[in-house]
């Protein structure tokens, strides 16, 4: 009976181990995600590979329909950030959710990691997939990546959502965060990304690459865009610590197509903080 007991302890022990290794998080996740959610980001279903340029990206397919982008933050992002819109979404819409160079089972490249090639690899992803034009929805990081991806490819953005990025000029606040820092902010979210990363020993290239980028190179002003034809919802927390909302509202006064929408208690993850109010907003833009 002893060992029969002993037994039993070890099976749900190891199976509880199994269930909680398919479960993502996304990084200083406060509020637990439904535990249904699919693995975005470590999905082998639905995963696949394309040759961008000089380093393999990896993007996941989910729904059928029309197409729609999906690109995550920097740095601290994941695709699994952005499960709500992917959940929302993939009902009646293909979903191609890519994650960034150097981010998640991504490889990082040898190339300085610009805005440009970041928005090649996506360009690429989406002619792979897809022959059509995409609605593409970017935080953060995505975000530029998207003003980037709309302005020197618009036939192929239908239409843009960026949360979370606007105006940016070399020597406005910078992203200064350490890898020793990131990893005592969010061990859990570091040791999940490190065992998905082709090579987690370039973890602090990574993140001299894009803060290098971020700090000392990006220019979003009024020439990038007024090149964005396609029509533009920028999204901003009226307490984002990184893009202000005059920083937003500059964004979208120049995008000759753009769009405004501030969400109230919000920072800058705001669709992670407020989905019940960002939501109806992005989905009224998508079908209008």
């Amino acid at each position: 009976m002893k060992n029969l007991f002993l037994s039993a302890i070890i099976i749900f022990t190891a199976s509880l181990y199994a269930q909680q290794a398919k479960t993502m998080r996304y990084a200083l996740q406060s509020i637990a995600a439904p535990l249904n959610t699919t693995p975005y980001g470590n999905n082998a279903t639905a995963g696949h590979y394309i040759t961008s340029d000089d380093a393999k990206i990896y993007y996941e397919i989910y729904g059928n329909g029309t197409p729609v982008v999906v690109l995550h933050g920097g740095i601290f992002g994941s695709t699994f950030e952005m499960y709500h819109f992917i959940d929302s979404l993939r009902v009646n819409h293909q979903v191609i959710a890519i994650s960034t160079r150097g981010h998640g089972k991504s490889e990082l490249g040898n190339q300085p990691h610009t805005y440009q090639l970041k928005a090649n690899d996506a360009a690429n992803v989406l002619n792979a997939v897809t022959k059509d034009s995409a609605t593409v929805i970017g935080f953060s990081d995505g975000g530029y990546t998207g003003y980037m991806l709309a302005s020197l490819y618009p036939s192929k953005v239908k239409k843009l959502v960026v949360i979370g990025a606007g105006e940016r000029h070399p020597g406005d606040q910078p992203n200064a965060i350490t890898v020793k820092q990131a990893l005592e902010l969010d061990k859990p979210f570091w040791d999940q990304q490190l065992a998905l990363m082709p090579d987690p020993k370039r973890l602090q290239e990574l993140f001299t690459r894009v803060q290098e980028e971020f700090n000392t190179k990006l220019v979003a002003d009024e020439k990038l865009f007024s090149t964005i034809k396609c029509p533009v919802l920028v999204m901003v927390g009226d307490h984002d610590n990184f893009i202000t909302v005059e920083h937003a509202e500059y964004a979208s006064k120049f995008i000759p197509k753009g769009q405004l929408s501030v969400i109230p208690g919000a920072g800058h993850a705001a669709f992670l903080e407020k989905w019940a109010v960002a939501w109806p907003t992005v989905n009224y833009f998508l079908k209008h």
